[in-house]
């Protein structure tokens, strides 16, 4: 049983993996009916809701990711780079927020930026207050060269994280997106490490 539901999880977080950059048009937002002694009540997962979960998950962390990209491509156009920017999905499973930061940081750089939304998504991911968060900020694709790259830290609460990097171009004020590659990342903000997350707990 432990093999099947690694199994299904592992589909899940391939999906997310690879799936498509491009900014869909606005859909029904998906909210995360959760019965009671499960996720949020004992923190496992059976084997029939881990499948449904790591779906939802799935499509929760998909919508965010196309919602923060869609607003960042915009800065991109206009300013041709852009500091690092955070949105988080609440824990409704329907509410996207930005998280501003603007007024703490003066002119701090983007490196110190992007440890600074860190630890804020930290802070209300471990008090249950989110579902998903992302951080997305620019970067070269390799020390030395020139060709830039957009990276979408994310995570999810079911245990989905992953850095995924997305060589890019500006032609005329439009943004160009190349094919993105994804990376694991430790775990930083719902939990110390992969085996906390309720996909592991069962």
């Amino acid at each position: 049983m432990q093999k099947m539901n690694r199994f299904i999880f592992g589909v899940a977080l391939a999906a997310v993996n690879f799936l498509p950059l491009s900014v869909a048009a606005e859909e029904e937002q998906i909210e995360v009916q959760i019965p009671e002694n499960s996720v949020l009540s004992d923190g496992k997962l059976s084997s029939e809701e881990l499948a449904r979960y790591a779906i939802v998950g799935q499509e929760q962390l998909v919508r965010l990711t196309e919602k923060a990209t869609q607003e960042y491509t915009v800065g991109l156009q206009e300013n041709d780079s852009t500091m690092p920017a955070a949105w988080m999905l609440l824990n409704d499973g329907e509410t996207i927020k930005r998280i501003n930061i603007d007024g703490q940081t003066g002119q701090t750089p983007a490196s110190v930026r992007i440890l600074m939304y860190r630890a804020a998504l930290k802070s209300i991911a471990r008090r249950g207050k989110i579902n998903a968060a992302v951080i997305l900020y620019t970067g070269k694709v390799k020390e030395g060269e020139k060709a830039e790259a957009l990276v979408i830290e994310h995570e999810h609460r079911l245990g989905i994280a992953g850095n995924k990097i997305i060589p890019y171009t500006i032609e005329d004020g439009k943004v160009f997106y190349s094919q993105s590659v994804t990376k694991e990342k430790p775990f930083e903000m719902f939990y110390d490490d992969r085996g906390q997350a309720p996909t592991n707990q069962i």
